[in-house]
């Protein structure tokens, strides 16, 4: 189970089947926009990519890991750390749209976990507060990075946006690999039943929806960090995927679930499906 080290900081937690060493590495802010790990075991960068006709700009984050290491998905599974990224001290930027392409499922002692191996391309969608003035990213990332342990990194990228750019495979094949709507994978009904627990709620979705390929992973998300979501099962009838967790408040308060936002990731080994919002 993951639990948060600090209330107010919900998006670190802490492992408690498997060791977690807690050292925190500050990386250096090189003028190449490139950062690393005081260890070497994981680098980033800003991919500055492209200026658009509607004036906004796509760029990424690249995140490259050594051999045999890995780093989490946005939902990390029990068995890994959630990512963080804030863009303080950046210049000229208004709204910022990060996106996570399709990750792996890992078994991690038992445990299962959710992220990416060698590297991950996170593409942004940045629209100026202002077109006619320059645009400078300036991010950290707090993430998690695993091999036989996990360790919690802290990188520090920043890059110029170039006025027009070029287009970058890279970025844009990570734009492609996304999970498909629920739309586009013909999903049906999604419900949500939800009962009380003695710690919180336990959750059940039932998504009228095609097989997926493979042991299909139901991945549930609450919209809101505070609330933290066991590792849940996944099983199947028919047509129909039945996922089951149970969740609880951080603060070990109560809580309400708000169902639309409520999201549910289906990963198969045929493709993932991003399922957003339920019914009572």
């Amino acid at each position: 189970m993951c639990i948060g080290f600090d209330r107010t900081m919900p998006h670190l937690c802490l492992m408690t089947r498997t060791a977690l060493t807690t050292v925190f590495s500050f990386a250096l802010m090189t003028s190449a926009a490139l950062a690393q790990s005081y260890d070497r075991v994981v680098q980033a960068e800003v991919l500055p990519g492209w200026r658009n006709a509607d004036g906004s700009h796509t760029a990424a984050l690249r995140i490259t890991l050594n051999p045999g290491w890995k780093t989490y998905w946005r939902a990390p599974g029990d068995a890994g750390i959630p990512p963080r990224i804030t863009w303080r001290g950046s210049r000229n930027l208004g709204t910022v749209d990060l996106t996570w392409p399709t990750p792996e499922v890992f078994d991690q002692n038992g445990m299962r976990s959710i992220g990416y191996s060698n590297e991950v391309v996170l593409p942004v969608q940045i629209a100026p507060q202002s077109s006619d003035k320059p645009m400078t990213v300036k991010a950290q990332l707090e993430i998690g990075v695993c091999r036989d342990i996990c360790v919690p990194q802290t990188l520090k990228v920043k890059a110029e946006l170039p006025p027009l750019g070029e287009r970058d495979a890279r970025i844009a094949a990570a734009m492609i690999d996304q999970p498909v709507s629920a739309s586009e994978a013909n999903v049906g009904s999604v419900s949500c039943k939800v009962a009380p627990t003695q710690d919180g709620l336990r959750l059940t979705a039932t998504i009228a929806m095609p097989h997926m390929g493979g042991n299909e992973i139901a991945v549930i998300e609450a919209g809101d960090p505070y609330i933290w979501i066991a590792e849940g099962t996944t099983t199947r009838q028919g047509n129909t995927l039945i996922a089951e967790t149970e969740m609880m408040h951080v603060e070990e308060i109560p809580f309400m679930l708000d169902r639309s936002a409520v999201r549910i990731t289906v990963l198969g080994s045929k493709r993932a499906v991003d399922i957003q919002g339920c019914s009572g």
